[in-house]
C-alpha cells in the first residue's frame, strides 16, 4: 500500500514537472507583471503604517510617534466628513445610472448596425476618446463651456437670451461631469459587450424570428440574457472602485465655487495630504475610502449572488 502511495506521488510530481516544463515561457512572461505588483503594490502597503502615526518626514515611519486612530476620529468628526462622503456617493450613483448602461446601450445599437463600413467607423470615433488623456478631454470640455469663447456656452445664450457661466455654477457641475464621463468611456466600456454579444448562438436569433419575435423582443429575450453574467461582472467591478475612481477628473474640472458639490475623498486626501503636507491624515482618509470601497465590493457580489445567480466568488 505504502508503495503504490509513493508511486502515485511521483507520478504527481512527474507530471507537474511536465506541465512547468510546458508552460515555461508563459511563466517566464508572467515575472514582470509579478514583479511590478510586489514592488509598487504590495511593498508600499508598509507605509500604510503612517495613518497611525504622527509621521515626520526627518524621523521616518520608525522614529514617528504612534498615535493610534486619532486621525480617523478627526476625519469622523470634521465636517468634510460629510460634505465628501455625500458627494462621493451621489457622484458616483450619477455615474451607475448614466454612465454604467451607456455602453451596454451602445453595443446593442452597434451590433443592429449591419453595413459593416459605417459600424467600423462609429466604433473607431467611440473609442478614441479613450485613448486621449484626461487632462485634454477636460481642457476640451472647459474651452467647449468657456463664458467667453466657449460654442456650446455661446449657443445656450443664442437660444435663452443669457449667459451661463457652467463651470463656476455648482447646479451644473454633476452633469458636466457625467456627460464627460459618458463621452469618454462609452466606446472603450462597450468593447467588453460587444465580444460577450458576438460570442451568442444565432441559432438563437433564428428561432426567435420563425417565432414572430421582433427585434426589441430578441434583445430583451436573447441578448440581454445572454450577457447578463458579464453585465454582473462589470457591475461589481464598477461599484468597488466607486470610491475611487475619476478623481483626476473631478481636480481638473472643479474649483472653489463648486466645492459644495464636487468635492469628493480622492479630492480631499489630494488637498490634504500633497498641498498641506498633512501625510498621516491624509493616509488614514485613503485607508477609510478603501475599506468602504471593500465592503460595497462584498455587498454587491452577495445581493448580485442571491438575486441573479452570477458572482465573482
Amino acid at each position: 500500500m505504502k508503495i503504490e502511495t509513493k508511486s502515485t506521488s511521483l507520478e504527481s510530481q512527474s507530471n507537474k514537472a511536465l506541465i512547468i516544463k510546458k508552460y515555461l515561457p508563459l511563466y517566464v512572461m508572467m515575472i514582470p507583471s509579478i514583479l511590478y505588483y510586489v514592488l509598487f503594490v504590495y511593498k508600499p502597503m508598509g507605509g500604510l503604517a503612517i495613518a497611525f502615526q504622527d509621521y515626520s518626514l526627518f524621523k521616518g515611519i520608525i522614529g514617528s510617534e504612534w498615535v493610534g486612530f486619532i486621525h480617523f476620529k478627526e476625519f469622523l468628526t470634521t465636517p468634510y466628513f460629510f460634505r465628501t462622503m455625500k458627494n462621493t456617493i451621489v457622484l458616483n450613483v450619477w455615474l451607475l445610472v448614466f454612465s454604467f448602461p451607456a455602453p451596454i446601450i451602445f453595443a446593442l445599437l452597434l451590433n443592429e448596425v449591419r453595413n459593416l463600413r459605417v459600424k467600423k467607423v462609429v466604433q473607431t470615433l467611440s473609442y478614441m476618446p479613450h485613448f486621449i488623456s484626461t487632462v485634454v478631454i477636460a481642457g476640451i470640455v472647459i474651452n467647449l463651456l468657456s463664458p467667453s469663447y466657449g460654442i456650446i456656452t455661446k449657443f445656450v445664450e443664442m437660444i435663452c437670451g443669457e449667459r451661463i457661466y457652467f463651470l463656476v455654477n455648482p447646479h451644473y457641475f454633476r452633469t458636466i461631469y457625467t456627460v464627460m464621463n459618458i463621452w469618454q468611456t462609452v466606446g472603450y466600456g462597450a468593447i467588453v459587450y460587444i465580444a460577450a454579444i458576438s460570442g451568442i448562438d444565432s441559432e438563437l436569433y433564428e428561432a426567435a424570428v420563425i417565432d414572430g419575435a421582433n427585434k426589441f423582443k430578441q434583445i430583451w429575450h436573447i441578448t440581454l440574457p445572454s450577457i447578463l453574467p458579464t453585465v454582473v461582472t462589470m457591475l461589481i467591478l464598477r461599484v468597488g472602485g466607486m470610491m475611487r475612481d475619476s478623481t483626476d477628473t473631478i481636480l481638473l474640472l472643479y474649483n472653489p465655487s463648486t466645492y459644495e458639490v464636487s468635492d469628493v475623498l480622492g479630492t480631499y486626501v489630494y488637498r490634504r495630504g500633497l498641498l498641506d503636507a498633512d501625510y498621516s491624515y491624509s493616509t488614514a482618509v485613503s485607508i477609510f475610502n478603501s475599506f468602504i470601497g471593500l465592503l460595497l465590493v462584498v455587498g454587491t457580489n452577495y445581493v448580485s449572488k442571491k438575486v441573479t445567480e452570477y458572482s465573482l466568488w
